[in-house]
Protein backbone atom coordinates (compact mmCIF):
# COMPACT_ATOMS: atom_id res chain seq x y z
CA UNK A 1 0.00 0.00 0.00
CA UNK A 2 1.56 3.31 -0.72
CA UNK A 3 1.30 5.98 1.38
CA UNK A 4 -1.46 8.10 -0.44
CA UNK A 5 -3.40 5.09 -0.34
CA UNK A 6 -2.77 4.83 3.15
CA UNK A 7 -3.87 8.32 3.62
CA UNK A 8 -6.99 8.02 1.38
CA UNK A 9 -7.84 4.84 3.53
CA UNK A 10 -8.04 6.56 6.87
CA UNK A 11 -10.18 9.09 5.23
CA UNK A 12 -7.80 11.79 5.95
CA UNK A 13 -6.78 13.01 2.38
CA UNK A 14 -9.32 16.09 2.26
CA UNK A 15 -8.49 17.43 5.30
CA UNK A 16 -4.55 16.99 5.54
CA UNK A 17 -3.11 16.80 2.03
CA UNK A 18 -4.19 20.34 2.02
CA UNK A 19 -1.24 20.23 4.99
CA UNK A 20 1.65 18.61 3.57
CA UNK A 21 2.64 19.30 0.45
CA UNK A 22 2.88 16.70 -2.51
CA UNK A 23 6.60 16.72 -1.74
CA UNK A 24 6.50 15.52 2.12
CA UNK A 25 4.07 12.88 0.88
CA UNK A 26 6.21 11.59 -1.26
CA UNK A 27 9.06 11.65 0.89
CA UNK A 28 7.29 9.61 3.38
CA UNK A 29 6.15 7.25 0.37
CA UNK A 30 9.84 6.14 -0.30
CA UNK A 31 10.39 5.81 4.11
CA UNK A 32 7.39 3.85 4.34
CA UNK A 33 8.84 1.79 1.18
CA UNK A 34 11.95 1.53 2.53
CA UNK A 35 10.41 0.20 5.96
CA UNK A 36 8.53 -2.39 4.08
CA UNK A 37 11.13 -3.39 2.15
CA UNK A 38 13.40 -3.86 5.24
CA UNK A 39 11.00 -4.93 7.66
CA UNK A 40 12.96 -7.44 9.74
CA UNK A 41 16.10 -4.83 10.42
CA UNK A 42 16.43 -3.29 13.42
CA UNK A 43 14.20 0.77 12.68
CA UNK A 44 16.77 3.39 13.25
CA UNK A 45 14.78 6.28 13.01
CA UNK A 46 17.15 8.99 11.75
CA UNK A 47 18.23 6.32 9.18
CA UNK A 48 14.83 7.00 7.82
CA UNK A 49 14.69 10.20 8.11
CA UNK A 50 17.22 10.49 5.92
CA UNK A 51 15.83 8.39 3.52
CA UNK A 52 12.81 10.48 3.19
CA UNK A 53 15.33 13.72 3.01
CA UNK A 54 13.75 15.27 6.93
CA UNK A 55 14.79 16.06 10.20
CA UNK A 56 14.31 13.19 12.89
CA UNK A 57 11.06 15.02 14.01
CA UNK A 58 10.13 16.39 11.04
CA UNK A 59 10.10 12.68 9.39
CA UNK A 60 8.00 11.51 13.10
CA UNK A 61 5.24 14.17 12.40
CA UNK A 62 4.97 13.75 9.17
CA UNK A 63 4.80 10.12 9.18
CA UNK A 64 2.38 10.39 11.86
CA UNK A 65 -0.22 12.69 10.08
CA UNK A 66 -0.11 10.34 6.94
CA UNK A 67 -0.29 6.74 8.61
CA UNK A 68 -2.07 7.47 11.89
CA UNK A 69 0.68 5.59 13.67
CA UNK A 70 4.68 6.22 14.88
CA UNK A 71 7.25 4.61 12.21
CA UNK A 72 7.87 2.23 15.35
CA UNK A 73 4.21 1.36 15.33
CA UNK A 74 3.67 0.67 11.24
CA UNK A 75 7.40 -1.71 11.72
CA UNK A 76 5.41 -3.78 14.13
CA UNK A 77 1.95 -4.13 12.42
CA UNK A 78 4.13 -5.09 9.26
CA UNK A 79 6.34 -7.43 10.75
CA UNK A 80 2.93 -9.27 12.82
CA UNK A 81 1.16 -9.22 9.47
CA UNK A 82 4.08 -11.09 7.87
CA UNK A 83 4.23 -13.19 10.48
CA UNK A 84 0.36 -14.14 10.07
CA UNK A 85 1.47 -14.57 6.54
CA UNK A 86 4.04 -17.10 7.36
CA UNK A 87 2.27 -18.86 10.10
CA UNK A 88 -0.31 -19.97 8.05
CA UNK A 89 2.00 -20.95 4.87
CA UNK A 90 4.67 -22.58 6.37
CA UNK A 91 5.23 -25.20 8.81
CA UNK A 92 7.47 -23.26 11.35
CA UNK A 93 7.08 -22.66 15.19
CA UNK A 94 6.04 -19.35 16.09
CA UNK A 95 9.48 -18.32 18.07
CA UNK A 96 11.32 -19.36 14.19
CA UNK A 97 8.50 -17.41 12.24
CA UNK A 98 9.46 -14.44 15.17
CA UNK A 99 13.09 -14.28 14.65
CA UNK A 100 12.71 -13.97 10.93
CA UNK A 101 10.49 -11.15 11.16
CA UNK A 102 12.67 -9.05 13.28
CA UNK A 103 11.66 -10.13 16.65
CA UNK A 104 14.70 -11.14 18.96
CA UNK A 105 12.43 -12.02 22.20
CA UNK A 106 9.81 -15.20 21.53
CA UNK A 107 7.91 -13.98 24.16
CA UNK A 108 7.70 -10.13 23.07
CA UNK A 109 6.76 -11.42 19.58
CA UNK A 110 4.11 -14.10 21.33
CA UNK A 111 2.88 -10.72 23.81
CA UNK A 112 2.42 -8.25 20.61
CA UNK A 113 0.79 -10.93 18.00
CA UNK A 114 -1.53 -11.57 20.87
CA UNK A 115 -2.46 -8.33 21.24
CA UNK A 116 -2.64 -7.38 17.72
CA UNK A 117 -4.68 -10.54 16.44
CA UNK A 118 -6.20 -11.60 19.81
CA UNK A 119 -4.73 -14.96 20.21
CA UNK A 120 -1.21 -16.22 20.32
CA UNK A 121 0.65 -17.16 17.36
CA UNK A 122 -0.45 -20.90 16.94
CA UNK A 123 -3.80 -20.69 18.44
CA UNK A 124 -4.30 -17.63 16.05
CA UNK A 125 -2.95 -20.16 12.92
CA UNK A 126 -4.93 -22.70 13.95
CA UNK A 127 -8.48 -21.13 14.11
CA UNK A 128 -8.20 -19.38 10.69
CA UNK A 129 -7.04 -22.89 9.20
CA UNK A 130 -10.03 -24.30 11.12
CA UNK A 131 -12.07 -21.72 9.30
CA UNK A 132 -10.69 -21.07 5.54
CA UNK A 133 -11.02 -23.52 2.67
CA UNK A 134 -7.34 -24.73 1.54
CA UNK A 135 -6.98 -22.93 -1.02
CA UNK A 136 -8.17 -19.49 0.65
CA UNK A 137 -4.81 -19.83 2.87
CA UNK A 138 -2.52 -18.63 0.64
CA UNK A 139 -4.17 -15.35 0.19
CA UNK A 140 -5.48 -15.57 4.13
CA UNK A 141 -6.64 -11.95 5.35
CA UNK A 142 -3.79 -10.55 7.26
Amino acid sequence: MTARQLYQSQGLAACRHRDMGESSLSQISRAIAWIRSHYSDPLRIEAVAQIASMSPSSFHRHFKAVTAMSPLQYQKRIRLQEARRLMLTQQADAASIGFTVGYQSPSQFSREYSRMFGAPPRKDAEAIRATKPVGVLDSAVV
